[in-house]
């Protein structure tokens, strides 16, 4: 076979692959035969049909587009090979020529982009320090007191103040006519908890139990309901119970309700909960860290991104967002239907993070290249026992899942973005 790599645009180009006579006629023979085993003609036994009779009966036409289904796939993997492309996509097949003696396919291909690096090595940002005050500490400890909380019942006549929990029942009402879920019955409302919209919460202070009111509010421009985003409404509330929290008091036995290993008393408590913030504090720098670095090193690199690749990867973040609704008890149906969206106008508005990812991932894969990474066989191994262990699942059904070359291109990234970071932080 013989093959010409030509490229167009945007990483698109066409890979064309002469058939020789040879491989040709052999790939005619073989879909003849698969063709004739399964003819049946009226006076002959199946099987034993003639040649001649058979062609006749299949037709030349049939035979070689048969024969194309055979030696396509052979014909692609050669010319990828000669060139070694890098496709990112199903290539489309069209053939420009067909004859008994020879075939001409043409693979219409979309392949990885050139990317252009700049000089990364000279990227530098400061990783910001960590540190967890006292008073952080002290507000952990309120959230202690917040859990063993009890709420008690004030008096009859003592008005609501914000932190306390107030049970209303509520009709909203648009131009007098109450719209569709805007009502409630028995709501357990703290004031103070932003839980419903801006002003709603405010106009319940001082309000008491048994007592009815008007709250006149105006939904935010952006809200998910368009008939009320921007619109004044009226909300008919009546209040029920009206309840304080009262604190317990910060002392070891109520650290010894939590029943953790090692906490007894109020002094381990703080200890741990400061050795938890520092952990999370360094997670949250380490993270603004090595996005920080990630921007400047794609901002100073340039690649035209083949829009097959956004196409792909908006795919596969719509899955994602499918998921998460699954996990939190909704479908992304019930969401596209309570927000009045269709499932394009998510996906056209994750476009512009998914080409952010394409590109961070292409820029990551050029600097592995350009750096020479390679992965030995004994950490591709170790990464499979890792998720092995994780997963409770043996070695092989890992490997039956995500092949090795998976395992090795992500260890590539990872050691890519290591190097990065490390340069960032040099002197």
């Amino acid at each position: 076979m013989k093959s010409n790599w030509t490229i167009d645009k945007n990483s698109t180009g066409v890979l064309s692959v002469t058939v020789d006579a040879e491989e040709w006629q052999k790939a005619q023979k073989k879909a003849f035969n698969k063709l004739k085993s399964g003819l049946t003609l009226k006076g002959f036994r199946k099987g034993q049909i003639p040649d001649a009779v058979a062609k006749k009966t299949i037709g030349s036409q049939h035979i070689q587009e048969a024969a194309i289904d055979e030696i396509a796939n052979d014909a692609l993997q050669a010319g990828i090979k000669e060139f070694d492309l890098d496709l990112v996509s199903r290539p489309i097949l069209t053939v420009s020529k067909l004859g008994d003696d020879e075939a001409v396919l043409d693979f219409t291909c979309t392949v990885s982009p050139e990317v252009t690096l700049g000089d990364y090595s000279s990227i530098r940002i400061e990783k910001p320090e960590v540190s967890v005050s006292e008073e952080e500490v002290d507000a952990e400890v309120k959230h202690l007191q917040d859990r063993y909380a009890d709420w008690v019942l004030r008096e009859e006549g003592e008005p609501a103040q914000i932190g306390d929990q107030v049970t209303i029942d509520f009709v909203g009402e648009k131009d007098g006519i109450p719209f569709e879920g805007g009502a409630g019955n028995d709501y357990p409302l703290v004031l103070g908890s932003n839980t419903f919209i801006p002003g709603f919460e405010d106009q319940l202070v001082g309000i008491k139990s048994g007592e009815e009111k008007d709250i006149e509010v105006t939904f935010p421009v952006d809200y998910q309901a368009p008939d009320l985003a921007g619109q004044a409404v009226i909300f008919k509330v009546k209040a029920h119970d009206i309840k304080y929290k009262e604190l317990p008091e910060i002392n070891n036995e109520l650290v010894k309700n939590l029943k953790r290993d090692g906490v007894e008393t109020v002094e381990q408590y703080k200890e741990q909960a400061r050795n938890a913030l520092e952990e999370h504090k360094t997670k949250e720098a380490d993270e603004k860290f090595t996005n920080e670095v990630l921007a400047a090193v794609v901002e100073q690199s340039s690649v035209e991104i083949p829009q097959v690749m956004i196409d792909q990867e908006v795919n596969k973040m719509y899955q994602q967002f499918e998921q998460r609704m699954q996990s939190s008890g909704f479908t992304a149906k019930q969401f596209l239907e309570a927000t009045h969206q269709s499932e394009q106008d998510i996906k056209d508005q994750m476009k512009e993070e998914a080409a952010k990812r394409v590109k961070t991932t292409l820029v990551l894969e050029a600097i592995a290249n350009n750096e020479h990474i390679e992965i030995p066989k004994e950490k591709i191994d170790e990464e499979y026992k890792l998720m092995s262990d994780m997963y409770q699942m043996p070695v092989e059904q890992i490997k039956a899942i995500i092949v090795p070359e998976n395992i090795e291109y992500d260890l590539k990234q990872q050691q890519a973005l290591d190097l990065l970071k490390k340069t960032a932080q040099s002197e």
